[in-house]
């Protein structure tokens, strides 16, 4: 898929934990850990849109398109 998440990069770049992401959040807790350790799974619109709002950010900075022969790799 030429979409991924970039989760693993939010949480880590803010130093804190999935926990404290998913309660930050407000998401269940296997759709946080799915989040994060699978760039591939894709949140839906509702925890895009709580993703962005808690942290005041654009979905650009929660997905990215990748060239197909790259999201692969």
């Amino acid at each position: 898929m030429p979409v991924r998440n970039k989760i693993k990069e939010l949480v880590d770049g803010k130093g804190i934990s999935v926990y404290q992401f998913r309660k930050d959040v407000g998401i269940a807790q296997r759709t946080a850990y799915d989040l994060y350790n699978n760039p591939e799974q894709l949140p839906n619109a509702v925890v895009l849109a709580k993703i962005c709002d808690h942290y005041e950010i654009q979905p650009n900075e929660v997905l990215e398109w990748v060239k197909k022969n790259m999201a692969a790799a």
